[in-house]
This record gives structure tokens, sequence and C-alpha cells, in this order.
């Protein structure tokens, strides 16, 4: 672990895959960390308490990111708590389950694009209003997570999600333009398969095992392997990068 303690990391969706993957690499950085989520309360606290043990700061506070006045509190009260923070990681999202566009509802789309664009969007906001020198803040990162599925399309499966991935994409490009003479840099991960409970929850646990012969490298990545991209992201190591997308998908 390092020695050096790097400020606050929100990590929205810190609860299971890869943002508690994320969390987990980040307090081993030098991160102090607030695990953000939703329903799995249990799970958060758990990653919070194994952080704890690790030697960093930590705390789990539930927020909807699609809900204005929760991701409001969400970085209040990572402020009040841990101090200044310094570094976003998006992880919250949610696919919306498979479904062609000619069946897929209002009801659906609505929600996808709530929690995985208005959500970046919010969350990137209340960041950018810590840490900018514009506003008396002392600089930052934050690294948005995108998808493949921006790239591919997602077509017979979730092309609603693909979309809500490719606003993004433009979004990250868009704001690290803007924001890059205010001491912020702002960048995205592109996962490809990778072995998650993303699968089970859209109802298909096998998919990445069984799409795996469709990667080069023949295998789904792990959360780790991703979280190592965006911690990198994060990094001092990273200083030159901003308005990147970084794909991480096997050769897929």
């Amino acid at each position: 672990m390092s020695s050096e303690r790097r400020g606050a990391l929100v990590v929205t969706g810190g609860s299971r895959g890869i943002g508690a993957a994320v969390a987990r690499l980040a307090a081993a950085r030098g991160h102090d960390v607030v695990v953000g989520y939703l329903e799995r309360g249990d799970a958060a606290e758990a990653v919070a308490h194994d952080l704890v043990r690790a030697g960093a700061r930590a705390v789990a506070i539930r927020a909807d990111v699609a809900r204005e006045d929760e991701v409001v509190r969400l970085f209040e009260e990572a402020t009040r708590l841990l101090g200044p923070v310094t570094g976003l990681a998006t992880c919250a999202g949610v696919t919306g389950g498979f479904s062609r566009v000619e069946e897929v509802s209002a009801e659906t789309v609505a929600r996808v694009l709530a929690v995985n664009v208005t959500g970046t969007i919010l969350c990137a906001r209340e960041a950018l209003r810590r840490m900018s020198t514009r506003r008396g803040g002392g600089g930052g990162a934050m690294v948005t997570i995108s998808s493949g599925a921006a790239q591919l399309g997602g077509a017979g499966e979730w092309v609603h999600y693909a979309a809500s991935k490719g606003a993004v994409e433009t979004f990250t490009v868009g704001l690290a333009r803007e924001v890059a003479g205010e001491g912020v840099r702002v960048n995205a991960v592109s996962p490809g398969l990778v072995e998650t409970e993303l699968h089970a929850a859209a109802g298909d646990p096998d998919r990445p095992r069984r799409l795996a012969e469709g990667v080069p490298l023949r295998r789904p990545g792990t959360a780790a392997e991703i979280a190592e991209g965006v911690l990198w992201l994060l990094s001092p190591a990273a200083s030159y990068v901003t308005g990147t997308v970084l794909r991480i998908g096997g050769g897929r």
C-alpha cells in the first residue's frame, strides 16, 4: 500500500464488479475511497471495511446516480467525511437487459439513459465543482466507464445500452476539452467482454464464456484488469492523457 495518500476518490457502483475492483486497487495505490452504491448495502459496507483494514480511509454511501439530489448529497458527504475529492470513477451502470430495439420499452430506455448518461454527467459535474482550479479546487482526474458495445453496437442484444455508452464517450471527450485548463483530466475506459455480474443481471450469466472464442485472447477479462487501466488514468503516470477512451478488450 502507498504511504502517501492521494485524496478522496468517489467510486460509483463500488459494491461489486469493476467498481469494487477499482475501489480495492485505489486504496492500495494511496487513495481514500467513497464506495457509492444503490441496492447492495451489505456488499458496499464489506468493501469499505476491507479498504479500512488495508489502511485507507473509506466509507460506503448510498445514492441513486440518476437523481440529482442524491448525487449532490453523495459528494457533500464524501467531502465532509473524507475531505477534498480529487478523483472520480463512474462505475455505476445498468444494461436494461437483452432486447431487440423493436421490443425494448420506453421505461427501460429511460432508466438506462438516466443511470448511464445522466448519472455520469451529474457525478462529473459535482466532482468538477470541487476539483476545478477555476472554482478554487486543487485539480484532479475522472474516469468514466464506457463499453466495447459503444463501438460494436450491441445488435440483437442491447443497442439501447450501447447507445448510452456511446453518449458517455462523447461526453468524456467534450468535458476533457472543456476543463483541460482547469487542472482536471477526464478519460474513459471501454471494457470488452469481462467476467462480472453484469451478464447475470441482464439474464445471461454464461455470456462471457460463450462469447470468449470471439475474443482474440480467447478469454473474458477480469474486473481487476479493468481496474488497472482506471487507476493508471487516475494516476500522475497519465498526466498528459485527457479526452482518451482506453479500450481494454483482449483485442475484440
